[in-house]
C-alpha cells in the first residue's frame, strides 16, 4: 500500500466515521480540500456517510427499544410484588452506559441532517480540476 492509499483511507475513515467536513478531513491530513473532494466524488464517500449514520439510527433505536422493554417488565415485576430476574437486572445495567454513547452518536445524526447540504453542482474549482487533470487542457493565463 503506498502513502497515497494511506492518506485516502485515513481521510475517508474521517469524512464517513468521524462526520468531519472538507476543510477539516483537508487539515487533519494535511492535502488540499480539493484534493479531499475529489476522493470524496470517486469514492462516494457521501453515501458511505449515509449509510453509517442510518446503520447507528438504527442501532440507537433498536438497543432504545430493548432497554425500555426490560425496564417495563422490571417496573412490573416490583408492582406486583414479583422477585426481578437478576439476568434481566444485569442486562438492564450494563446497556444504560451505552444508552449515553448512543445518545452522543444520536446528537451528531441531527446535526448532520439539520446541516445544509454541500454544494453538488460543479463549482469553478471542480471544473478547473477536470479540465486540467483529466482533459488535459492548460488555464487560460
Amino acid at each position: 500500500m503506498n502513502n497515497k492509499s494511506l492518506y485516502i483511507n485515513e481521510a475517508e475513515r474521517i469524512y464517513v466515521y468521524e462526520l468531519r467536513s472538507v476543510e477539516e478531513t483537508a487539515a487533519k491530513v494535511n492535502v488540499c480540500p480539493r484534493t479531499i473532494i475529489k476522493w470524496k466524488l470517486k469514492g462516494d464517500w457521501d453515501t458511505k456517510r449515509r449509510q453509517f449514520l442510518k446503520s447507528k439510527q438504527a442501532f440507537h433505536e433498536e438497543l432504545y427499544d430493548f432497554a425500555r422493554k426490560i425496564m417495563h417488565e422490571i417496573k412490573a415485576d416490583l408492582e406486583n410484588g414479583e422477585k426481578i430476574d437478576t439476568g434481566r437486572m444485569y442486562a438492564f445495567t450494563k446497556m444504560l452506559p451505552l444508552i449515553t454513547k448512543i445518545k452522543e452518536y444520536e446528537d451528531v445524526a441531527t446535526l448532520m441532517k439539520d446541516k445544509p447540504a454541500e454544494n453538488k453542482g460543479l463549482t469553478k474549482e471542480l471544473i478547473r480540476t477536470i479540465e486540467e487533470e483529466i482533459l488535459g487542457m492548460k488555464p487560460n493565463e
